[in-house]
């Protein structure tokens, strides 16, 4: 009796199968874990192609991350200090009978000022949404990595708000 065709021969990907289609079998998979892990066989950070697939690429990695979540900090400096210096620029206070109405340019400028800042909300927004998805790849390395960049970026570039800011997704 013939059962070669009931019997599974490890060729079909299963449904939680995080590799790459087409690959010879023994090449990389991605693995994604839903528990806290310090496993770092197979692991893939956010994308296909950032693989770690040894020590080396382990520690450019976690690099990466701490770079990665320095560079947000940064865009937040940056971010207060268009802030400020657009308050700077603006009258402090609402126009009254005696004053003059605002001028087309302040106007102007106002809503460019708007502009700029909406477009520095969103790219912090997904910025904050892209660590997230670092930290959830409950890797403990990576997550130190995120805290660890997170803490050196402020370090940097926070010295003008308090420690006890609200973060969004990191």
């Amino acid at each position: 009796m013939d059962h070669h065709a009931h019997m599974h021969h490890g060729s079909e990907a299963s449904p939680m199968d995080m590799g790459h289609g087409g690959m010879p079998s023994g090449g990389h998979r991605c693995q994604m874990s839903m528990l806290f892990t310090w496993n770092t066989q197979d692991l893939c950070l956010v994308f296909r192609w950032w693989h770690v697939s040894g020590p080396l690429s382990l520690i450019f990695s976690l690099l990466g991350v701490v770079v990665l979540c320095m560079g947000y900090e940064y865009v937040r400096s940056r971010a207060r200090r268009y802030d400020a210096s657009l308050d700077a620029t603006m009258p402090s206070d609402l126009p009254t009978e005696d004053s003059t109405l605002l001028t087309p340019g302040l106007v102007r400028k106002k809503k460019s000022g708007k502009l700029v800042k909406g477009a520095f909300y969103g790219g912090q927004v997904f910025y904050s949404f892209f660590i997230m998805l670092l930290f959830m790849t409950y890797n403990g390395w990576v997550m130190i990595a995120v805290a660890l960049g997170a803490m050196l970026g402020y370090l940097v570039w926070g010295d003008d708000e308090p420690s006890g800011k609200s973060v969004a997704c990191h």
